[in-house]
């Protein structure tokens, strides 16, 4: 692939090459080879269609329009895909760049390819904010179209496959901009269907239109080694097909090299140099039968020995993508170490054209189908996403999450190998499982061992979760949590549990407000409070409520819309009236998710605090000492009257400083006796000043100012404190 590669692509701005007039004719004969003549008369009738839509339009390159469908369905037809897909990929433009409509081309060629092309096709009426969340739209209809027919994405990659071979036309940051854009989604869509040959044209290209110098420079280094490399790979070669042939099996032995993006990601991520990365032989081993791969993998350890711990047997426990394969890596001749790897033909075949290979095999064992029933099981964690992300530009980087490609496997407690990205923790783990596991895991044994939720798992493991009826997903999960599946459901309750407490602060604040005006809000009439509804440009009285719990509506402003019109004269005293019944609102401490307590000032019960109505967050609690008030006086409509309720059932962070004679074991000593007056500390810091003392700070948790007080009175008396007191923004 390398070696095609560097022959179709230049690097001074000739990255383009024109599609050879008899483009058409060389489609219909690869076609003519697999599909009945009906079927390509069909596809010969969908190009002069196409080729009628597109006429006058010509591709920056300044070639027709319609050289680019071609070359689309060309990709398809030598992945032999059927009739629907070839048809559908000639005519994947015509819906978003010509007149013709999704109706038409059903009435042409059925309503099978009508499908297909405006599942590919873009979104061009879209209401949105910004280009990044028309595009992550645009994106998430599509996936959503996979989801519903796989050769949805077979089209766009191929599609993508052409505009990167095209891309030498496109100004340089553009080019960039696309190549990253197929870094980032495309290649990893192909690499999660083990498309392996479209994944490494598409990220050789991207690299050399992203980094052209470092491209040219890979390029050269790679034609000079190779030549020196000749000799020793021929001793290998022959060496293994010496043993194989003596044992009585018939194999293929190829020496291969891995392309260009590989070795530049392999340089940079184990930082050394293209030599040392060079230096590793590689061989594929293609045998005719599953048996024959174990007993070729006991003759090449026979020829060679063996590197420990560097076997992997990916025939048993297929990738996620349904890749198969025996990988091994072996001492060879003066040390230099052999990377193996062992499949039989049809495996081979799946490597380069997964989920593709589908329908050349559909008819045939049912191994062959791996590759699309696991990406069936990734299509439908896809949808599960898309129902529970709140927005397009969410469900783009769930995505690409879940596209992160290394993975390990672990062991249910019943012996059920799950596949998870790597550096997944029980969490993912239990999300894995299923979603009620997941929200409702409390703990986790790793081989029968308690751990904690955020450990990192390792292969071969084997997990039991731990769950509680009671218990809720904990957004500190968000933290450590890698799987897209398990973030997107953490995601999703988190954002119903927020609307459900900004709805019941909402009422509070609103009711609040109406109370200054001798109204609830039941005694609200309901024609006003529509009306009100229409003027917020507010769904229902729900997300009325939402949006006054968020701070994105202030409760006396929308009270007084509310409230039935007051006379004029009378308006400034009942002003003043409404104020003075303004009554503090109480606080407990337990809120959540809409009543956040200042990090600047850290307030406790006891102290005087202060509510600030902050857009999308709901209320920020300050201390009325804190530094940080003199930059928020200036909206003095978004602060409102707080006070702590009589009981809260909870503890507070707070920082305490001390300075301490800097003597052995003095900060033990300290951190013994705050654990002995009750209270957690969370942090720690330390601070050497002039040799002989220490500036220790402390965050804290504490019930109120009371206990705090009785903590610093204590560390006050200790000998080794020379002065204490409480932080404060």
């Amino acid at each position: 692939m390398a070696s095609t590669l560097a022959s179709q692509t230049t690097l001074n701005g000739e990255l383009s090459r024109q599609e050879p007039e008899n483009g058409p004719q060389e489609l219909m004969a690869v076609l003519a080879e697999y599909l009945p003549a009906a079927q390509v008369d069909d596809v010969r009738r969908a190009y002069e269609f196409g080729a009628r839509a597109h006429s006058g339009q010509r591709r920056m390159s300044g070639e027709p329009y319609i050289f680019h469908p071609v070359a689309v369905a060309r990709v398809l037809a030598g992945l032999r895909l059927d009739r629907d897909t070839i048809v559908a990929a000639m005519l994947h433009d015509v819906i978003e760049d010509t007149p013709t409509a999704k109706e038409q081309i059903a009435e042409e060629f059925g309503e099978g390819v009508a499908v297909l092309v405006d599942g590919v096709s873009k979104l061009t009426q879209i209401n949105a904010k910004s280009k990044a969340e028309a595009q992550a739209e645009s994106f998430r209809k599509m996936m959503l179209a996979m989801v519903e027919d796989i050769r949805v994405i077979l089209i766009k990659l191929a599609d993508r496959l052409h505009n990167m071979r095209t891309l030498g036309v496109m100004r340089a940051e553009k080019r960039r901009r696309i190549a990253r854009e197929t870094l980032d989604i495309y290649a990893p869509i192909a690499h999660r269907l083990g498309m392996n040959g479209m994944l490494v044209e598409l990220e050789d290209l991207s690299f050399a239109a992203m980094y052209p110098l470092r491209y040219r420079v890979l390029a050269d280094s790679l034609r000079r080694a190779r030549g020196n490399r000749n000799e020793i790979v021929g001793t290998i070669q022959t060496a293994l097909s010496g043993a194989l042939e003596r044992e009585g099996l018939e194999a293929e032995v190829v020496g291969r090299e891995k392309h260009l993006f590989s070795l530049y990601q392999k340089m940079r991520n184990k930082e050394v140099s293209f030599s040392e990365i060079f230096d590793v032989y590689a061989f594929r081993i293609v045998v005719d039968r599953v048996d024959s791969c174990y007993r070729t993998l006991g003759v090449v350890h026979n020829v060679y020995k063996p590197v420990p711990g560097r076997f992997k047997d990916y025939i048993a426990i297929p990738k996620t993508n349904g890749y198969q394969s025996l990988h091994t890596v072996l001492f060879g001749p003066h040390g230099v170490p052999i990377e193996v790897q062992i499949r039989t033909r049809e495996m081979d075949y799946i490597a380069e054209t997964g989920v593709a290979a589908h329908w050349k095999y559909k008819s045939g064992e049912e191994a062959s189908s791996a590759p699309h029933a696991r990406a069936r099981e990734w299509l439908q964690n896809i949808l599960e996403m898309q129902r529970r992300a709140g927005n397009s530009l969410e469900f783009l980087e769930n995505v690409k999450v879940d596209l992160f490609p290394d993975e390990i496997y672990v062991f249910t407690p019943r012996g059920q190998i799950l596949r998870l990205p790597r550096g997944a923790t029980p969490v993912d783990f239990a999300y894995a499982v299923h979603t009620d596991v997941g929200n409702t895991c409390v703990a986790a044994k790793i081989d029968r061992r308690l751990v904690p939720l955020s450990t990192q798992l390792a292969n071969g493991q084997t997990v039991e979760v731990i769950t509680a009826a009671s218990a809720r997903p904990n957004p500190a999960w968000l933290n450590f949590i890698v799987s897209a599946r398990g973030r997107a459901n953490i995601r999703h309750y988190l954002k119903n549990l927020q609307a459900e407490e900004a709805s019941a602060l909402g009422r509070r604040l609103l009711d609040r407000s109406l109370g200054a005006l001798s109204l609830n809000l039941d005694e609200v009439d309901t024609e006003r409070m529509q009306a009100v509804l229409t003027e917020l440009e507010c769904t229902d009285e729900q997300d009325l409520l939402q949006k006054v719990g968020l701070g994105e509506l202030m409760g006396p402003l929308v009270a007084r819309r509310l409230a039935p019109a007051i006379d004029d004269g009378d308006e400034a005293g009942e002003r003043e009236q409404a104020q003075s019944r303004r009554a503090p609102l109480a606080i407990r401490g337990t809120e959540g998710m809409v009543v956040t307590f200042a990090r600047c000032c850290r307030p406790i019960p006891g102290d005087r605090i202060l509510g600030y109505l902050s857009s999308g967050r709901g209320i920020v609690v300050h201390s009325e000492l804190c530094r940080n008030l003199s930059g928020y006086r200036k909206q003095p409509e978004k602060w409102i009257d707080v006070q702590w309720e009589a009981q809260v059932d909870r503890e507070f962070p707070v920082e305490i400083r001390m300075e301490v004679i800097n003597e052995r074991g003095a900060l033990a000593t300290l951190a013994a006796e705050i654990s002995r007056m009750d209270a957690n500390i969370e942090h720690v810091s330390a601070d050497d000043r002039y040799g002989s003392t220490s500036s220790l700070s402390f965050v804290i948790s504490v019930r109120d100012r009371r206990h705090l007080a009785r903590i610093m009175r204590r560390l006050h008396a200790m000998r080794p404190v020379i002065r204490i007191n409480r932080s404060r923004a």
